[in-house]
């Protein structure tokens, strides 16, 4: 006998006079897989979850529980809200660490050499595949 059928003892099936409500939905149900005897166990030992065995196949199938009544929440102030981000902001920006004035100048130059650099390159490319068109087509 394979590993998943350990727990099922050889007389689960019972006589043909027992009915289902005289064994356990352990003993009815077998599990079809190493899964399904995981999953039946786990079933099983779900608080809260009912366990049916279908009809066919013997494998455990939980059934819905009772749908929870819903309840209302408060609705909040709007006001309330944005004025907690803009709190959480601020704190937020007081964590950040500043540079200073020449780290500013330095971030500032870098960026300015390097955004000339690329409108360089793409002026070149443009003017260079406007003249290789020219000369093909020309």
């Amino acid at each position: 006998m394979s590993d998943e059928h350990d727990d099922v003892t050889e007389g689960a099936q019972g006589a043909p006079g027992d009915t289902d409500a005289d064994r356990s939905a352990a003993e009815t149900a077998r599990p079809s897989g190493k899964r399904g005897a995981r999953r039946g166990r786990a079933l099983l030992a779900e608080p809260g979850g009912a366990v049916a065995p279908t009809s066919g196949g013997g494998t455990l199938t939980k059934t819905r529980p009772a749908a929870k009544p819903t309840v209302e929440k408060p609705r909040r102030n709007p006001f309330a809200a944005v004025w907690l981000y803009l709190l959480q902001v601020v704190a937020e920006l007081r964590k950040v660490i500043w540079p200073n004035r020449r780290q500013m100048v330095v971030y500032t130059t870098v960026v300015l050499v390097f955004v000339v650099a690329v409108s360089a390159f793409v002026a070149g490319l443009d003017i260079g595949f406007a003249k290789l068109i020219l000369w093909a087509f020309g």
